[in-house]
């Protein structure tokens, strides 16, 4: 077999963990986005993103979710699940912003990417994923994806996918030694750990730096058992099909 259609586990796992996380975090970040919530009944401001995307947890207090996505500052978190409270039920903003995920996908997906394909490991790896101490990415994949949309539920496949790599990151993250504020000042800078509800917080030491480092390693050792589930030809097409999927991110 040519080594162009083989692909070892961890080149796999560096192949697609960007374009997955950067696509999700076009959707979130997105205009549009914003606007579906809008339409929904949401103010301006984090409700529809967070009691959208965190409702997978149920009616949980504001502190139990942050500390179950920990990378967003608490009072972003605490004040947009609140916001969102009073417009509908956890399990209903879920549903919604499921829904959002979805329109996107069809959207912004490129029409010539094989979603079927993409649609059928994607799902052999959200299978393969032990959610033990992961629960939003519990949650997600508990979320049923339509049969009748494929391109729709590519999206939300991704969308599940970059749940698993984050739940996995923070959890690694504070077995190197790191808070998740930390954690985000080493990988982001200062401003724009600002910008994501960490209030003032401190540059980073660059004796942090291994730490964020060995915490990317084991990210990637954790989310290796997934795709040790796919062939070496099946993580080379999987990776092409992220490559094409993720192709019309905005700029």
């Amino acid at each position: 077999m040519s080594d162009l259609l083989r692909m070892e586990i961890f080149d796999c796992i560096a192949a697609v963990a960007r374009p997955v996380h950067d696509f999700g975090d076009e959707f979130m970040t997105d205009d549009a986005t914003a606007a579906m919530g809008l339409r929904a009944g949401f103010a301006p401001g984090r409700g529809f993103y967070c009691r959208g995307r965190f409702g997978v947890l149920g009616e949980a207090p504001a502190a139990v979710v942050q500390s179950v996505q920990g990378f967003l500052g608490p009072d972003l978190v605490a004040t947009g699940w609140r916001a969102g409270r009073p417009v509908m039920p956890a399990e209903e903003a879920a549903a919604c912003y499921a829904q959002a995920v979805r329109a996107w996908g069809r959207t912004h997906i490129p029409a010539d990417v094989d979603v079927e394909h993409f649609n059928g490991l994607a799902q052999r790896l959200i299978d393969a994923a032990d959610a033990d101490s992961l629960p939003l990415f519990a949650g997600w994949r508990a979320q049923p994806a339509p049969g009748d949309d494929p391109v729709g539920a590519a999206m939300q496949r991704i969308h599940v996918l970059r749940e698993h790599r984050g739940a996995c990151h923070l959890a690694a993250v504070r077995l190197s030694g790191l808070s998740a504020r930390e954690a985000m000042v080493v990988n982001l800078g200062v401003e724009e750990a600002t910008h994501y509800g960490w209030r003032e917080p401190d540059p980073a030491a660059a004796a942090l730096v291994p730490q964020w480092q060995r915490a990317e390693r084991l990210t990637d050792e954790l989310q290796a058992p997934l795709y040790a589930t796919l062939t070496a030809r099946q993580r080379a097409e999987f990776a092409q099909l992220v490559e094409g999927l993720t192709s019309a991110q905005i700029s």
